[in-house]
């Protein structure tokens, strides 16, 4: 087992759901780092010492990453290329892979060093609302350049999209929303009673609570016990799984859609359109921040 990299201050020696085998180079902001299969761009960057990835909406103040999933509202960047560029990504939740590259968005002209953040030090001449008041003269387009500018978050695409997407229907008994215990534990039960089942998960993995560090004690009796399970719903040809899928939307009749990423070059994503005859909804819990 190789160990970890010198310059990885923030990387435990041991333990992690991360293959320190495979090593894996990446990008930020122009400078070249390392990480490992089974990292995310968030616990890289983090590994890396890197904590400060992105500056605040109006006031250019500095943040960091906040959370670990979907709710992130601090480290969003910016990752590809080109025509395959894409903005406003959660860090925490793209994996990590051979040659990607991420810039941080919303400052000028670095990370480190951004103008805008001048704007903070003349706050008390921002109050709220004081924008309804203050740019409908001589006009909004006199100034929506310049605000766009300021306070916008990633740059819009100026090239065409060279990547397919795909549209799909299906119909089954079962949609089961969440990957974790409880939803592995329903896509089981209702694929031995011989119900068609399709089981989807936002993530990478399967598993849910049972990957995480805070498990430790159970850790790999949770990874065991989710990989018995897999192995057993794979070879029920009436179960589907689909990983990095998310549920967008639930409307009348149980028509729900969803959207699957792909890390696949002959598609990007695809939208489902699922009907349903019953759902079960196994999507676990979000801690949310005090609003203050």
């Amino acid at each position: 087992m190789s160990p970890s990299l010198p310059e990885q201050v923030n990387r435990r020696p041991q333990g992690g759901y991360i293959d320190r085998n495979q090593l894996l180079n990446f990008q930020f902001d122009g400078k070249a780092l390392t990480g490992f299969a089974g990292d995310t761009l968030a616990s890289a960057l983090l590994a890396n010492n890197l904590k400060m990835l992105s500056r605040s909406f109006k006031y250019h103040r500095p943040r960091g990453i906040f959370t670990a999933g979907e709710e992130e509202p601090n480290a969003l960047l910016e990752i590809g290329e080109g025509a395959r560029r894409e903005p406003t990504v959660r860090a925490p939740v793209v994996p990590l892979f051979e040659g990607l590259v991420a810039r941080s968005q919303n400052c000028w002209p670095s990370l480190q060093f951004d103008v805008g953040r001048m704007l903070d030090y003349t706050h008390a001449l921002w109050p709220a609302g004081f924008y309804n008041k203050t740019f409908k003269w001589p006009s909004w387009h006199f100034w929506e350049d310049i605000i766009r500018r300021t306070a916008g978050l990633g740059r819009p695409l100026t090239e065409a999209d060279p990547d397919r997407y795909e549209q799909l229907n299906l119909h089954c008994d079962v949609l089961i929303c969440g990957g974790g215990p409880a939803g592995l534990v329903a896509a089981r039960t209702a694929g031995r009673a011989g119900l068609r089942v399709l089981l989807v998960e936002q993530g990478e993995e399967f598993g849910g609570v049972l990957n995480w560090e805070h498990c430790e004690l159970n850790l790999q009796s949770g990874r065991d016990w989710v990989h018995a399970v897999l192995l057993e719903l794979a070879s029920l040809a009436n179960v589907m799984l689909l990983r990095r899928t998310t549920v967008t939307g639930c409307y009348d009749h149980n028509v729900t859609t969803l959207l699957q990423r792909s890390t696949s070059l002959q598609w990007r994503e695809c939208y489902w359109t699922v009907r349903p005859k019953h759902i079960v909804l196994a999507a676990g819990a979000i801690e949310q921040g005090m609003i203050f």
